[in-house]
């Protein structure tokens, strides 16, 4: 999995801003699947443990992308999260949102970026399959990148990011009418694909 600079310095700037978890989506070109240009939020809600993306938002995204020309595998198929610890690793909610979201889908990519830099990257392979491949996450200098945007990263963040204390939320009541989906008019870009969208530990 490779990231252009802009898109790494992206990445690290929306860690940063705030001490929640952060998720998004990568946006590729037609022609380099695996490596990310852009990295793109929704609408959601966050505590340090826990995403929950905004239906409504998502939909929303998809027809942007769609009315922009890209194909659902250069906007759909890399999911990102931020970690505000110092791990990486995946939690098992990480693990069964990942599957439950992008299962039915012939490829997708799990990436997620930790406080001190850590990446842990895989790739579901369906076609044949299934099969789950570890990947190495690398910046990529090779290609043209534009320069960094901070005022534009931070406006984005600003919009999208709802923060909230783990105290004021109940994860079993979290998604109430708002449950995340990825169901929308035109033909989603993975089949079959249901809410809630969210991640946190397993709790007790």
């Amino acid at each position: 999995m490779r990231l252009t600079p802009t898109a790494w310095a992206k990445l690290v700037f929306l860690r940063d801003y705030g001490p929640t978890e952060v998720g998004g989506f990568g946006i590729t070109t037609s022609d380099h699947l695996l490596q990310i240009d852009d990295v793109m939020l929704v609408r959601q809600r966050c505590t340090e443990t826990f995403v929950a993306f905004d239906d409504e938002s998502v939909a929303e995204f998809f027809e942007n992308q769609i009315d922009a020309h890209l194909r659902p595998e250069q906007f759909a198929r890399i999911w990102i999260h931020t970690h505000p610890a110092d791990s990486a690793e995946p939690s098992p909610t990480d693990h069964e949102t990942f599957e439950r979201v992008f299962g039915h889908c012939d490829w997708a990519v799990m990436l997620i970026l930790a406080r001190n830099d850590s990446t842990h990257a895989e790739l579901h392979w369906r076609q044949e399959g299934p099969v789950r491949l570890p990947m190495d996450v690398l910046v990529d200098s090779g290609e043209p990148f534009p320069e960094s945007d901070f005022a534009a990263w931070e406006e984005e963040y600003v919009a999208s990011v709802q923060r909230l204390s783990t105290h004021s939320l109940d994860l079993d009541d979290s998604l109430d009418a708002k449950s995340h989906s990825l169901h929308d008019p035109f033909e989603p870009p993975c089949p079959d694909i249901t809410p809630p969208f969210q991640t946190h530990p397993d709790t007790p």
